[in-house]
């Protein structure tokens, strides 16, 4: 998709906004706080979008890229590379954002007698619970389609 850096870093915004939004509305919703929604909440979702957008940038991305072009799968194929390079951003975003969660959660209401471990765990499987399919199915086509028709034109137009 993205072929050059400003294009990496605009397909990446895209991408971190919509999941973060998605997923920041979820874990309100499975840890009952849904109701409490507020600019406290709203804020706490823009800083997890720039923890989010930097972690990717920074760390997530580059070694996901790593990772996913040096399995054994034929690389013509785009569904291969797109669903070799989603898993393995939503297994390194899940688990560095999973840090970003429980820290928040510790912070705000402890972690309810649970051992550290413990709670990271269950934090890292309800949020690769939705993730993943998110990720696949809705967000990733839809960025990536949204990218093709209005950001990669007018790039390609400027140059």
């Amino acid at each position: 998709m993205p072929t050059n850096k400003k294009e990496g870093l605009i397909f990446g915004v895209m991408m971190c906004f919509g999941m973060v939004c998605v997923m920041s509305i979820y874990n309100a919703i499975i840890n009952g706080a849904i109701q409490d929604f507020s600019l406290v909440t709203v804020s706490e979702m823009v800083i997890g979008f720039m923890v989010a957008l930097l972690l990717d940038l920074l760390l997530v991305d580059p070694l996901a890229k790593k990772i996913a072009f040096s399995l054994p799968f034929d690389k013509s194929k785009k569904l291969y590379v797109i669903l070799a390079m989603s898993t393995c951003m939503v297994i390194g975003m899940v688990l560095c954002m999973s840090v970003f969660g429980l820290v928040t959660a510790a912070l705000s209401n402890g972690l309810n007698g649970n051992s550290l471990f413990n709670a990271y765990l269950m934090i890292v499987l309800k949020n690769f619970i939705l993730a993943y399919p998110l990720q696949l199915l809705i967000m990733g086509p839809l960025v990536r389609g949204i990218f093709m028709k209005f950001v990669k034109p007018k790039l390609t137009a400027a140059v």
